[in-house]
């Protein structure tokens, strides 16, 4: 595995560990039905991509560029994004079936979508909210390529 990749795969595999510990403290608190609470995966899931960039700069500075920081961004959002929509998929599916038409009953009038909805929207969440946060952090950590000219 290059570099890059081992990077990224350690961290998406935290960023998922810290997805899936968030989601049981707020189900043990009762508050897991609040769509609310998922806005809060933005914060593991940014605070996961940046460490995970800014890790990746500092043990490869030689050869960080824009592109190897986007793609370990991307690889850890990613990454984090299905391990986590698999979790929820074996969770709604077997083990709290109750949470999944919950949350049908209450987003839609028709409840015949049935849970895959649910995780389609937990990828498209996760995929779309990886590329802006990697696309965002990616301005603060790039290396400048404008040379300072002495007058």
């Amino acid at each position: 595995m290059n570099s890059s990749s081992s990077v990224a795969v350690k961290y998406g595999v935290f960023t998922t560990i810290a997805l899936i510990a968030y989601f049981l403290i707020i189900k043990l608190l009762g508050l897991h039905t609040n769509p609310w609470f998922r806005m809060l995966n933005g914060i593991f899931m940014g605070y996961g991509i940046y460490v995970a960039i800014k890790r990746y700069k500092s043990l490869f500075e030689e050869e960080f560029n824009y592109i190897n920081g986007f793609k370990v961004g991307l690889i850890t959002g990613f990454l984090a994004t299905f391990l986590f929509a698999l979790f929820m998929g074996i969770y709604m599916f077997h083990i709290d079936v109750d949470f999944m038409n919950t949350l049908l009953k209450d987003w839609f009038d028709d409840g015949g979508y049935g849970g895959g909805i649910l995780i389609f929207v937990i990828i498209v969440e996760g995929l779309a909210s990886s590329t802006i946060l990697t696309l965002t952090f990616m301005q603060i950590l790039k290396n400048s390529t404008k040379v300072v000219q002495k007058q």
